[in-house]
């Protein structure tokens, strides 16, 4: 990091100097990059973003964002790390304001829409569009990422049936219900997601939310 200016002892008389232009540390460049990384997969067209462009928009060389990042894939693992990171303490925070159950799952969901329609780059990496022609363990990670969101769906609609002594009477397979429901609700919100990323981000990725959940529960 360059020393921080000093004044000049009693030179009053020189001519004012531009301050240094501060360089970002080592972290904050990082962040800097992802963040241009998801602002360009959020631009219309959906036109695959590459190295020699996202450095153009930093204004640096591509040898610079290699001090940062090994490659483009690990640029994407970053962006990944933040979406699982954001998605699971949504969850957590789901998970302790409501009951376990069909609620709970509604909520969830909605948690998941709502990320993507505040971050439209980032939906690009959560359908896979971003990530055709990357490493495949790209979209195996989001792959997971999904199994997981799905796991605590079925989990918390297990729960929910298992209390529910009207449930337990209607059915004699609650857990397989909870299976059910819960890969429709996932699948209903990849949907969703699709249609939001091919659409270039406008159509509504909350349209009818609540009356589509409610069908689903």
């Amino acid at each position: 990091m360059p020393a921080p200016m000093t004044a000049p002892d009693d030179e009053s008389d020189d001519e004012p100097q531009a301050p240094a232009r501060k360089r970002p540390r080592p972290g904050e460049r990082r962040v800097q990059i992802l963040q241009t990384l998801a602002a360009m997969l959020q631009q219309p067209g959906g036109e695959r973003v590459t190295t020699a462009a996202l450095a153009a928009r930093l204004g640096v060389s591509e040898a610079a964002l290699y001090r940062h990042f090994a490659s483009k894939a690990q640029m994407f693992e970053g962006l990944i790390d933040f979406i699982e990171q954001s998605l699971m303490a949504l969850v957590r925070q789901v998970q302790e304001r409501e009951a376990p159950g069909a609620q709970q799952a509604a909520r969830i969901v909605t948690m998941v829409l709502h990320f993507a329609e505040k971050n439209p780059g980032m939906t690009r990496v959560m359908t896979g569009e971003a990530l055709v022609l990357e490493n495949e363990r790209l979209q195996e990670r989001m792959n997971l990422l999904f199994d997981k969101v799905e796991s605590v769906l079925r989990q918390t609609l297990r729960e929910g049936a298992a209390t529910s002594a009207s449930t337990i009477a209607s059915t004699s397979t609650p857990a397989a219900d909870a299976q059910v429901k819960a890969s429709l609700m996932m699948a209903f919100a990849l949907g969703r997601l699709q249609q939001f990323a091919r659409s270039g981000f406008k159509r509504p990725v909350m349209l009818h939310l609540d009356a589509c959940l409610a069908l689903l529960r």
